[in-house]
């Protein structure tokens, strides 16, 4: 379920000449049309479910100009790995930036996930993630956000869940982090992430597809741990398309419940 807006884009293959492969690559035909609707609408719909549930966020107080290093790699530094809080999100990072980078990177795995659709789940993942003067608010809009209607609009009952046969997928991958201001109490980072979502089914008018966005997380220093005091995200940056050959339903399914997640550290 990620909220980049591109993601119902056909194949597409390198020109076979020079030129931008990404301003000039020919579209694959073999996605029907009724799918790219079908798939471009959900996502639209995702898009405007998020921004109305993190309107009004305030931006943090976090110092500008402390920029990570450019392309900076993930390196051992002997810090433990954070352990599983409530509700089985990663908690107690570091105070310091690369807790902050580590925070946020685990955040918007939970931000863009399956769980964020089912009402039980999206409260107890509120008041793991968001900081206390934030939650009643951010949960009233969630909940306003995902509503029935818009579940059933992607295939969902009012709990979230899909129809018996089907498995709703939403996965987020997090490809790099980028811390772009630094405080002792405020932190503002970038995740650049990759995702799939949809509904693994042989009947689903919204298949699994892939799509790639940037989160930018404002992060707080609060009861010992980062949390999220606001976020956006916008699309990209995205690679020209491979031409792998999509998996059935059925295996989809099996990937989601045989692969589990990971819990991501500097």
């Amino acid at each position: 379920m990620s909220l980049g807006d591109d993601t119902g884009r056909t194949r597409t293959r390198l020109p076979e000449a020079g030129g931008d492969p990404y301003g000039g690559a020919r579209r694959n035909g073999r996605s029907s049309s009724r799918s790219l609707v079908t798939v471009v609408g959900v996502v639209v719909l995702l898009i405007a479910a998020i921004a109305f549930a993190n309107r009004g966020g305030g931006d943090s107080g976090a110092e500008e100009g402390a920029d990570s290093p450019k392309a900076a790699v993930t390196a051992p530094t002997g810090e433990k790995p954070v352990p599983a809080g409530a509700a089985g999100i990663p908690a107690g990072f570091a105070h310091d930036r690369q807790g902050a980078e580590s925070a946020a990177a685990n955040y918007a795995v939970v931000l863009v996930s399956a769980d964020i659709l089912k009402p039980d789940r999206r409260a107890e993942i509120v008041r793991q993630v968001f900081v206390a003067d934030k939650q009643a608010s951010l949960e009233d809009r969630f909940d306003q956000a995902y509503s029935r209607e818009f579940l059933s609009t992607i295939g969902l009952d009012e709990n979230g869940n899909a129809a018996p046969g089907e498995t709703y997928v939403s996965r987020t991958m997090p490809i790099g982090t980028k811390v772009t201001g630094y405080s002792d109490t405020d932190a503002t980072v970038d995740v650049w992430c990759s995702g799939v979502f949809g509904t693994a089914g042989e009947k689903t008018t919204n298949p699994v597809t892939s799509d790639w966005f940037t989160m930018t997380l404002q992060l707080r220093w609060a009861d010992g741990d980062w949390k999220v005091d606001s976020f956006a995200q916008k699309d990209g940056p995205a690679p020209v398309p491979g031409d792998d050959k999509a998996s059935t339903a059925e295996e989809m399914a099996k990937a989601v419940q045989e692969y589990g997640g990971f819990t991501y550290a500097r």
